[in-house]
């Protein structure tokens, strides 16, 4: 049976920059899901034209960027995280190599053979965040699954969150003492009724 090998982690994007190249459809559809996430999100959006939707949500975030230019390798200079997503095939393709020559993570969009990541599905309230991924199979599964824990995670979590940090902060001893206790007064979440 095949596994999922993917490591999840949770990047701060407006300490990072982003370069997402496509103005159309697809380029929307992934700068929102990284605004959705990361409203802050350091991010340049390259294209020779945008759709009127994507210039609508970039005016509302200031640290996103419009150029409207076609792709230059010298565009992924000081980036960290690459997305491409033009109607372009060969283009997307030269934007990975280019990328891995770079050593940059990069994602070509609805072409997993080259992405060194996947977006997938988020659930987050307050301060607590859940990646979903089903390994680039099926995005229709993760957002179904994404809606399921949105109805399942009660709202008032990110208060119980709040309140076991500052319980934490106030523990005693050594650190294999505080996991202890912090493991005991949550032992119920698991629980099941």
């Amino acid at each position: 049976m095949e596994s999922n090998e993917l490591y999840p982690i949770f990047l701060k994007l407006h300490n990072l920059n982003v370069l997402i190249v496509g103005g159309g459809n697809v380029g929307l559809e992934k700068l929102s899901f990284l605004l959705k996430s990361s409203p802050n999100a350091n991010v340049e959006v390259v294209a020779t034209q945008f759709l009127p939707e994507l210039v609508d949500l970039v005016n509302k975030h200031d640290s996103v960027k419009l150029t409207m230019k076609e792709f230059k390798k010298k565009m992924l200079k000081k980036r960290h995280m690459v997305i491409a997503c033009t109607d372009d095939l060969k283009v997307n393709k030269r934007i990975y190599d280019l990328s891995r020559e770079r050593y940059l993570i990069c994602n070509i969009a609805d072409t997993p053979e080259l992405c060194d990541y996947y977006l997938g599905g988020i659930v987050t309230k307050g301060n607590v965040k859940i990646a979903i991924s089903t390994n680039g199979k099926s995005p229709t599964t993760a957002k179904r699954l994404r809606e399921f824990f949105e109805e399942v995670i009660p709202e008032d979590i990110n208060k119980m969150v709040e309140n076991l940090n500052e319980y934490r902060k106030t523990l005693k001893g050594d650190f294999e003492e505080k996991v202890r206790k912090m493991n005991e007064i949550t032992e119920t979440l698991k629980k099941q009724e």
